[in-house]
């Protein structure tokens, strides 16, 4: 599925515009500007540039003149949340201020929503979707170094763990960190399937623990481990998610917002959500089978 943007280029003699459509690989391809005109309002609206310029799709990078600079510095403000967050929640796993599961559960969640919000800092094209993944790809060695017990961090390994055992944080919360990197990646911003996998993991997956623990009382027939009330809380979770990212996103003009991607993303949630509560979850890791089944099926969808 081809995901609209808007971008006008302008010379010092004349000036002319063009409508480009961004792919899911970052490449643009010319599209007429009476295309848009004829049919329906363009998605953004144009304007006169008052001097010599490039312009490209509105984002919110930083040093629009030199993005090099400003992808650079949108790392380091991602990784400063990304760090920012789990630092505070290692402080609250320490003081004990939540439940060590509660406390997981809400890393779980945040890390990933709040290094999305990040993406629009970043300029279009794989250089910024690479250096963006730095930042989980960092926390992919400190998972490592930290599972395999080549550094202590109680407070960490606390914080991101079932049990406090180091050694799981090579199973979950690695696979969470490569999913994110992986995503970032291969599918960018401009993509629905980032949306659902990041989603689906983190605002998913981690809503319906948290809810299932309080309220899951009734469990599912065929896994006695998982809840009803877990899966309506997970499908209900990535679903809205996922439509506040398609609609964060195409102010933007990242995607353009249509009922065929809301119907999407509700299809992905339910397929993730039903995966998710299957045996096979238990058994591999629903950090690997929630945003694999995501990915999947998102490119059936999308």
């Amino acid at each position: 599925m081809r995901l609209g943007g808007v971008g006008l280029y302008s010379s010092s003699s004349s000036f002319s515009s063009s409508v480009f459509v961004f792919d899911h690989y970052h490449h643009l391809a010319p599209k007429p500007f009476s295309a848009y005109t004829s049919s329906k309002k363009p998605f953004l609206t144009t304007f006169t540039p008052k001097r010599r310029s490039i312009m490209t799709l509105p984002s919110a990078a930083l040093f629009s003149q030199n993005p090099v600079v400003s992808d650079v510095v949108a790392t380091a403000l991602s990784g400063s949340v990304a760090f920012s967050l789990l630092q505070l929640l290692k402080e609250t796993a320490t003081r004990g201020i939540f439940d060590q599961k509660l406390n997981r559960k809400l890393v779980h969640i945040s890390i990933g929503i709040a290094f999305m919000l990040c993406w629009p800092l970043f300029s279009p094209g794989s250089r910024g979707a690479w250096l963006a993944a730095t930042i989980p790809g960092l926390n992919i060695i400190r998972m490592l170094i930290l599972g395999l017990g080549l550094w202590k961090d109680e407070a960490t390994v606390k914080s991101m763990s079932r049990f406090g055992d180091y050694r799981e944080l090579l199973k979950g919360p690695l696979y969470y960190v490569i999913a994110i990197a992986l995503v970032c990646i291969i599918y960018w911003r401009t993509s629905p399937i980032s949306i659902v996998a990041i989603c689906n993991l983190c605002a998913g997956d981690g809503v319906a623990d948290i809810i299932g623990r309080r309220f899951g009382s009734i469990k599912i027939p065929y896994n006695r481990n998982k809840s009803i009330a877990g899966s309506i809380a997970m499908v209900s979770a990535s679903f809205l998610a996922s439509v506040g990212f398609m609609y964060y996103f195409s102010l933007f003009g990242y995607m353009e917002r249509s009922w065929e991607m809301v119907l999407g993303f509700w299809i992905v949630a339910l397929a993730s959500a039903l995966v998710e509560s299957l045996p096979i979850s238990t058994d591999l890791d629903d950090n690997l089978t929630v945003p694999a089944t995501s990915i999947l099926v998102g490119i059936l969808v999308f």
